[in-house]
């Protein structure tokens, strides 16, 4: 469920004194009425009917994977300018060091070896490649500002010959390779040319790609065939989406990785990120630009984790779409981290309660909201039995299918935007409590804690960070509040159209007490509507 994003039409909101462009002219009549004092709140608790639940569980509108926009915050570009001034020029240079130093061990490490792979490196040569330049790799990961952190353990080549590395979703993804004992990779044909990185890529016998020849496609299904089978070979890393994507979802894997039918070894990669300046899509910032905005942080958060090893069925041998399939399934699993830190939540919240089910009052305490028309609405959207209470199952489904989806970027910025009033980049106590006490039908409302909880610095004011922080941290929030924006878009559509039924009344009762008899009289009104 997200905030309608393509809702278009603007409404003067003069309670507010801000704009909110929605598709349905609910403007500056929707949101007054509900305000508390207003009769037209009475007469919108009395004819509103509570919205069908079923929509509310229809899957969400999967995002454009292939879309990524950073949106920087004054606080952010000011942080970024001064990292700029102090820090980017020193990473620079011991980037080009770094650069250039492993350039020249990859240049000895390649003499007097033909661009094409023809045989494995052995001795001396894969030595120096999978320590020296692995070492010199993580180096060059340091002096961009990257803190890398590895879960779990590589496998072997002799129990995981294939390595598949997912989501992927920027060039920054090469640290897979540095952490995983330098394997062998899937590349452009091209990228051996780029000066400098093309001779450090030649170090790893890729396996090379050339989008010019029409049997390479084949050709590259029989190379990795024959390095996953041989033994003698390093492991190849595959990146199985063939693309990059905004991580939001894994796309479809390509069966290229799994046509040998070998034991294959998923590895996940995530940014954990407040700002993510290293995703590279379709639609989105350019190479340098992200490099430079990545420099530009203080550090750049990556994980690595490594996931048991996949080995194939006799079906999956066989079949190679069934093979990508499965993995593609198993690295997109629910980790039980996030089920345990849900579970946290919810026995926080029904700790008090009896039978540990949420009711609620305790749903309601846990907002730190009261209980109103608009919460009972979420609460319902939750409670799927209608028993009055909610289990662990229903909040899990309902954290899934309904907060999470509705606390997108979008969402957060257009949340943001609602609350700040006189447009300052920021939110002040008394903008936030207005709009909750008008938005929620509670007039003395209270929301000091809550305020408190969402102000990280104690600064009495709600920075964007802060906010967007908080936000996807309690993704229940964004929920309400799309929740109570439905409402009033169907408050509003009834109210439409009982008065599009009163003027066609209106207009029949005319003609009933008045009609036009005379002749003259109907061709003087026609002359007027066409004048």
């Amino acid at each position: 469920m997200e905030f309608y994003p393509n809702w278009c039409v603007a409404g003067v909101l003069a309670h507010f004194r801000i704009s909110l462009h929605l598709t349905l002219s609910c403007g500056f009549r929707a949101l007054h009425l509900s305000h508390p004092s207003s009769s037209a709140n009475k007469v919108q608790q009395q004819r509103v009917p509570p919205l069908p639940r079923q929509k509310s569980f229809i899957p969400p509108q999967i995002p454009n994977p292939f879309v990524h926009e950073i949106n920087l915050s004054p606080l952010t570009k000011l942080k970024m300018l001064l990292c700029g001034l102090f820090i980017l020029p020193l990473r620079i240079i011991l980037f080009m060091i770094v650069l250039l130093v492993s350039w020249l061990v990859a240049a000895i490490a390649t003499c007097c070896c033909p661009e094409r792979n023809e045989k494995p490196f052995n001795g001396w040569r894969r030595k120096v490649t999978q320590s020296l330049i692995s070492t010199l790799g993580r180096l060059l990961f340091f002096s961009m500002g990257f803190h890398v952190r590895v879960e779990g353990k590589p496998a072997s080549p002799a129990d995981a010959p294939i390595l598949l590395v997912a989501p992927h979703s920027s060039f920054f993804d090469a640290i897979a390779v540095i952490v995983s004992g330098m394997p062998s990779s899937v590349s452009r044909e091209e990228n051996i040319s780029v000066p400098l990185f093309g001779r450090i890529l030649r170090a790893l016998q890729p396996v090379l790609v050339s989008r010019a020849d029409p049997d390479s496609r084949k050709n590259t299904i029989d190379e990795i065939k024959k390095r996953a089978t041989s033994g003698d070979w390093p492991q190849v890393l595959i990146f199985p989406e063939g693309t990059c994507t905004n991580h939001t979802c894994l796309i479809s894997f390509k069966p290229g990785a799994f046509h040998p039918g070998v034991a294959v070894q998923p590895i996940l990669l995530k940014y954990p990120n407040t700002l993510d300046t290293v995703t590279w899509t379709w639609q989105g910032y350019t190479v340098e630009k992200l490099l430079l905005l990545t420099l530009c942080q203080i550090w750049t958060n990556v994980t690595v984790e490594f996931l048991p090893v996949y080995v194939p069925s006799e079906d999956e041998k066989k079949d190679p779409f069934l093979y990508a399939h499965n993995v593609r399934h198993t690295m997109a699993h629910l980790k039980w981290d996030n089920i345990r830190k849900q579970l946290e939540i919810f026995a926080s919240i029904a700790g008090s309660c009896k039978g540990g089910r949420i009711g609620i009052e305790e749903f309601a305490r846990h907002l730190k909201l009261p209980v109103s028309d608009v919460l009972q609405e979420l609460f319902s959207l939750f409670d799927r039995n209608k028993d009055g209470t909610i289990d662990f199952r229903e909040y899990v489904i309902g954290m899934a299918i309904l907060c999470n989806p509705a606390n997108t970027e979008e969402t957060i910025k257009m949340a943001f935007k609602l609350f700040d009033v006189d447009e300052d980049e920021s939110i002040t106590e008394v903008e936030f409590s207005s709009l909750l006490q008008s938005s929620l039908g509670v007039p003395d409302l209270d929301v000091s804690k809550l305020f408190r909880d969402m102000d990280a610095d104690n600064s009495g004011k709600i920075s964007y960070e802060e906010f967007r922080n908080f936000s996807l941290n309690h993704p229940e929030y964004a929920k309400l509040f799309t929740t109570y924006l439905e409402h009033q878009r169907y408050y509003v559509y009834m109210l439409e159209k009982e008065e599009e039924e009163d003027c066609v009344m209106f207009q029949s009762a005319a003609n009933i007490i008045c009609p036009i008899d005379n002749e003259e009289e109907k061709i003087t009104i026609s002359d007027k509507k066409e004048d």
